[in-house]
């Protein structure tokens, strides 16, 4: 996943590109046409913040940090495709941006609606409802977000709602938690849609997931949005006043207004209910109402207690055994209130209750949470909505031609400090907003709206595959060659948000025939890979809680403590944060103990998916060991191996055993990084194997010399400095021209070979007394050839009489009794 270029990179940036590092050097060297490639996520509010701070443009802050943050990968030694590097600020990028939405727009996914919205106050701008957390506050700034009517833009994401919940069964490859987070978020909910009439002109539909509860309803509730409310407001005062104060009621308010001279009809019983305004209904979600039950919802029952009169009706009783309760919310069974459907199980009755309604009363339907995305911001650091307004014409699209609709080169002036971002916003630049109808040619306006940062990064693993395309955002071909990604690495923070976007235009671009879509159905990712997070060890004041500095805390002991005092420090991992002082620079950690053994720290201290405390103490092993790798190349070069190659036919038991452990660290690596990502255990393997080759270094120099060139080259994808160091002492000491170890291939594991004898363990009298090395098939000789044998190898049977040899069938043990 590509980064914001906020001018730094963290730990968890350091994190998740060795990783992807690693993983894309094996795999060009495992023979696959690899594409590791770099972009940025440049537009947002930071850098308009940035651009305030600091009187510039916005591009000139962020080119400035996408150079710092390059400069970094490169000492992190990451190997990317930089021909294939876009930032989506630039033009040549989100000209395919808008280009995007103009398909969008084509083919009818992309709207215009006056509608509520999320008004962030702080940032003074639209979020759409995937940015606003669970508490009502602003994804970004923090602030609690309110409610506004605007005129805004959508996609039409709830097309693909099916879709994106079904298809979750293709991506057997993602983690669980990320599909499960996504299935909670599209909230399918199988009910009825039921039509209420009105004693006004139109009628209520309603979609409720218990049509079982049509014969308990009491009332029925509007959205205060909802036009009935509406135009009752204009010659109500009542009502208009309590939508006035309606904009200060908590989200949790059981507050209703009961409409005036307003009716709604049960289709069931044909009763007149009341109806109410009322603040809980959302207005964008179904139809703006809901059919109210008493006695069988909780938040009905609340607000009925607050704004109803008369007593709350059940119409289920328990099943057996169950307690009986107001509001009975479980399902039960129907009693005799619901007429010829009393005594049937709820679930049933409800069914039936709505299949013998008139089709236009009543039918069953399936429901989603998903709303569709807002894309509309009210920004200027964004990609401009290609969009023109022309009085004569209406809404008119940009054409091709005059794509990319550019952002203003000149935002501020020097010594102009404006009050906020928002002032920034297109909407105040008259010189932006005016132009030419693209139609009619006379005059017209622009559409001021930026789009949503998010459409930015939703479809660039697209351009990645045919970047230097200047007649189309990316060509079929390209695309349906090169898609879906088959490794997408980055936080689960973006679950929903990024993926579920990204998975949206994926599919819809499939839909459209813009690429072939594969065999996932326009899936844009086969797999997944949730990286954890890197914590900090963070020290705090135990009486206050108060994070300390490092200079607040004496380390010189066992146990640290607050400086100057005996208080021992409160000792956590926490999330990297500038305020715990718990952070690591990725640059001065490379500076200090260099980029190969930085990478290898980072996936040895834990496996990809968990929590990485970093603790820079333990990168010390790290250390010796790739000390240890350069130390045992000098020494295997100095042996001169001859360069005929291996005769395994003659190898001793040592060759034997250095060549059978590299096969069997091969296989393990290669298992580790094909498949299950076990990198951690990876750096375990390199360490063993380099042990290994230490310690049997009395195999031929020819063996010695293969074991060596196989790990540096299986190495290689985490140190490539300590390998390409190694693999240039290799090629000098044969009188090569040097060549880099990663023009070789990925080793294979090969069959292991097995030795000529094998050890026998001899025991006499119960006791083990000696080890005779002898051929497989020793154990099936006769007796007197077996004793024979023995007592030339040891003296500790001497001449005595043998009365009996007992050799087990599994396990190379010969026991004896004299």
């Amino acid at each position: 996943m590509i980064p914001y270029p906020s001018g730094v990179l963290h730990m968890g940036h350091l994190r998740v590109y060795t990783i992807s590092d690693v993983l894309a050097r094996y795999r060009r060297m495992a023979g696959y046409d690899t594409v590791h490639a770099m972009g940025w996520d440049s537009f947002g509010l930071p850098a308009e913040n940035a651009a305030i701070e600091r009187q510039i443009h916005p591009a000139e802050w962020t080119v400035s940090n996408m150079a710092k943050m390059k400069s970094q990968m490169d000492e992190m030694l990451a190997e990317f495709d930089w021909e294939r590097e876009f930032s989506s600020c630039f033009p040549d990028y989100y000209k395919w941006t808008q280009k995007l939405f103009l398909m969008m727009y084509e083919h009818g996914k992309a709207y215009q609606a006056l509608s509520p919205v999320n008004w962030d106050p702080v940032d003074q701008t639209v979020l759409a409802n995937e940015q606003v957390d669970s508490e009502g506050r602003s994804w970004r700034s923090g602030a609690i977000v309110e409610k506004k009517m605007l005129r805004q833009w959508f996609l039409k994401i709830t097309d693909y709602s099916d879709a994106l919940l079904d298809d979750l069964k293709l991506l057997d490859q993602w983690p669980a938690k990320v599909k499960t987070m996504q299935e909670h978020w599209l909230g399918r909910s199988e009910g009825a849609t039921v039509v209420f009439d009105s004693t006004s002109e139109g009628n209520f539909p309603v979609f409720t997931t218990r049509p079982d509860t049509l014969f308990g309803v009491q009332f029925v509730a509007l959205a205060l949005d909802h036009a009935d409310v509406r135009e009752a407001a204009k010659t109500d005062s009542e009502l208009a006043a309590f939508l006035e104060r309606a904009k200060d009621l908590p989200d949790d308010t059981k507050e209703g207004y009961l409409m005036k001279n307003l009716s709604a009809i049960s289709p069931v019983t044909g009763e007149k209910l009341p109806v109410f305004a009322a603040p809980y209904v959302i207005g964008d979600y179904g139809s703006g109402c809901v059919m109210g039950c008493p006695g069988h919802d909780e938040r009905d029952f609340e607000f009925w207690g607050k704004n109803g009169s008369g007593p709350v009706k059940t119409v289920i009783d328990p099943v057996e055994g169950e307690e009986v309760s107001v509001p009975l919310t479980s399902r039960g069974v129907l009693n005799k209130h619901c007429g010829k459907y009393a005594g049937s199980p709820s679930l049933e009755g409800g069914k039936s209750i709505v299949n013998e309604l008139p089709d236009e009363q009543a039918s069953l339907k399936t429901n989603y949470k998903l709303r569709d995305w807002l894309v509309s911001r009210q920004r200027f650091w964004g990609a401009p909505i290609p969009i023109v307004y022309c009085d004569s014409c209406g809404t008119v699209p940009v054409p091709d031609e005059q794509l990319p609709v550019l952002l203003p080169e000149t935002v501020l002036q020097k010594g102009e400090k404006p009050a906020t971002a928002a002032s920034l916003a297109l909407a105040h630049n008259e010189e932006f907003k005016k132009c030419n109808c693209p139609k009619c040619g006379g005059p017209a306006r622009r559409e001021t709206d930026t789009m949503d940062t998010f459409m930015d990064s939703s479809w660039y693993f697209f351009r990645y595959t045919d970047p230097q395309n200047k007649e189309l955002p990316f060509s079929y071909q390209a695309a349906s060659n090169l898609m879906p990604v088959d490794m997408y690495i980055g936080g689960i923070e973006h679950a929903i948000l990024h993926l579920l976007y990204a998975r949206f235009v994926a599919k819809f671009l499939a839909d459209k025939g813009y690429w072939s879509g594969a065999d996932l159905n326009g899936e844009p990712i086969k797999r997944l890979v949730t990286q954890g997070m890197v914590h900090g060890q963070t020290f705090k004041e135990p009486t206050t809680g108060r994070f300390l500095k490092p200079e607040e805390i004496d380390r010189s002991g066992p146990v640290a403590k607050v400086q100057g005092t005996d208080v021992e420090c409160a000792v956590s991992w926490e999330k990297m944060s500038k305020s715990k002082y718990n952070g690591a620079d990725p640059s001065t950690c490379i500076q200090q103990h260099g980029a190969d053994a930085v990478r290898a720290h980072v996936l040895f201290q834990a496996a990809v998916n968990d929590v990485l405390d970093w603790d820079e103490g333990k990168i010390v092993g790290i250390k010796r060991w790739l000390l240890k790798v350069k130390s045992i190349t000098e020494s295997v070069v100095k042996l001169n191996p001859s360069s005929k190659g291996l005769d395994k036919s003659s190898f001793s038991d040592a060759d034997r055993t250095l060549w059978n452990e590299t096969q069997h660290y091969v296989k393990s690596a290669s298992d580790s990084f094909h498949e299950s990502l076990q990198l951690n255990t990876v750096i375990s393997d390199y360490m063993k194997l380099t042990n290994t080759l230490q310690k049997e270094s009395g195999a031929s120099p020819e063996v010695q010399l293969y074991a060596l060139e196989t790990l540096l080259k299986i190495m290689s994808p985490v140190a490539p400095a300590m390998a390409e160091e190694c693999w240039e002492l290799i090629c000098k000491s044969k009188g090569a021209e040097w060549s880099s170890v990663f023009r070789n291939a990925f080793p294979e594991a090969q069959a292991e070979i097995q030795s000529a004898t094998v050890p026998f363990k001899v025991m006499i009298n119960g006791k083990f007394q000696f080890t005779a090395n002898k051929p497989h098939d020793f154990g099936s000789q006769s007796e007197a050839e077996i004793l024979a044998q023995l007592r030339t190898i040891s003296d500790k049977l001497g001449d005595k009489p043998v009365r009996k040899v007992i050799i087990p069938k599994k396990g190379n043990v010969i026991s004896l009794v004299v």
